[in-house]
């Protein structure tokens, strides 16, 4: 079967990648034709909108002195060019794609089943202006399946308005079938669009880890420097206070694998990315994670590392929650240094923990093959 996947923009986010790479992976090995749908960046902008923004960017910088650039649309995408010198490799490499900017390029007959998700694919900021492509207003005419696997709203807070809502309603109506990654987004698809929704794993956690090893082993990635892994995303005080703490009590030593790459007022060095192995290679390394990252929750369980997360409530703690209570990890969340000590000397049971994991994950292939009629 031809399958066109849609998926958040692949960007520098590790988990973000990583997701899109393991469902295309595990359709390819139930032996589909898969490609990844994947939307241009930002940076296309028409010719009078172009006018526009340069007049006016031209104006701010001669004749205000403001420091910035006139032709926006070169440094953009002069700098992502730079931030994915080593992240774009694994995803020209391992992930089959096609590029679009406007989704009615996408025709009948180029494919026999559209999946939309995983990751916040469904969070309207986070899709607008392009909500309505997520839910494949282009195909409503369409002869084809459309699946949703593992879509998330981001949070258990309503982000839609009224008109979205009922757009939106209207296009999952032709779905086949419906899967989404928190428990929450069960209860907002029966409420808000009177549907029923199955909850299944993140991709990521359809393939072993054995598959993630095996891909910093074939790239050759050094060992990490260090065994605290650290991958915050939003620091602040309270999260270096954190690692600090940590590093002391366990004699560990901190190391970091991530940039400032969403900093636009960083230096250029400072956002260029590291490649995905060596992020994936640092759970392998790791005694210990601590983090804000929905994915990084995700790869620790993989691997069985122990962790801490400082959930990220800007970014939607709705993921973390669902994530958290499946597996029983609800005590892994940091909320403040008093409980730090029990908190990182207190044991997980991963064998509880693989065995829930193996009956999710079981359900969850499942689910994906069930609704592809193999």
């Amino acid at each position: 079967m031809r399958i066109g996947v849609i998926t958040i923009v692949l960007n520098e986010n590790y988990g973000g990648i990583l997701q899109a790479y393991a469902l295309q992976r595990i359709l390819k090995e139930m032996g589909h034709d898969v490609t990844l749908i994947d939307r241009r960046r930002g940076f296309h902008m028409s010719f009078w909108a172009k006018c526009k923004s340069y007049t006016k960017r031209f104006m701010l910088k001669y004749l205000l002195g403001r420091n910035i650039s006139v032709r926006t649309d070169v440094k953009i995408k002069k700098d992502i060019q730079a931030i994915s010198t080593y992240t774009r490799p694994f995803i020209d490499k391992h992930i089959h794609r096609t590029f679009t900017q406007d989704f009615t390029n996408i025709k009948l007959g180029d494919f026999d089943a559209l999946i939309v998700g995983s990751d916040q694919i469904w969070r309207a900021p986070a899709s607008r202006p392009q909500l309505y492509n997520v839910y494949l207003d282009f195909a409503k005419e369409w002869d084809v399946k459309r699946i949703a696997y593992a879509a998330s709203f981001g949070t258990e807070e309503w982000e839609y308005t009224d008109a979205e809502t009922k757009v939106c309603k209207k296009l999952v109506e032709k779905f086949d079938s419906i899967s989404v990654r928190e428990i929450s987004g069960v209860n907002l698809c029966k409420k808000k669009f009177n549907r029923d929704a199955v909850f299944v794993l993140d991709p990521t956690m359809l393939i072993n880890r054995e598959m993630y090893t095996e891909l910093f082993k074939e790239a050759k990635t050094p060992q990490s420097d260090g065994d605290l892994f650290c991958y915050i995303l939003d620091s602040n005080e309270q999260k270096d206070a954190l690692i600090n703490s940590v590093a002391k009590k366990k004699k560990y030593k901190p190391f970091f694998i991530n940039s400032r790459y969403q900093d636009e007022t960083a230096p250029i060095e400072e956002r260029i990315q590291p490649p995905v192995e060596n992020w994936l290679r640092a759970f392998y390394d790791a005694k210990f994670v601590i983090t804000d990252s929905f994915h990084a929750c995700v790869f620790s369980i993989i691997y069985n590392k122990p962790f801490i997360v400082y959930k990220n409530e800007e970014r939607g703690n709705a993921r973390f929650d669902s994530l958290l209570k499946t597996f029983g990890l609800e005590n892994r969340s940091f909320t403040n240094h008093k409980d730090l000590g029990a908190l990182v000397d207190k044991e997980i049971d991963w064998e509880k923990v693989n065995n829930t994991y193996a009956v999710l994950k079981e359900k969850s292939y499942k689910y994906l093959a069930s609704a592809l009629d193999i």
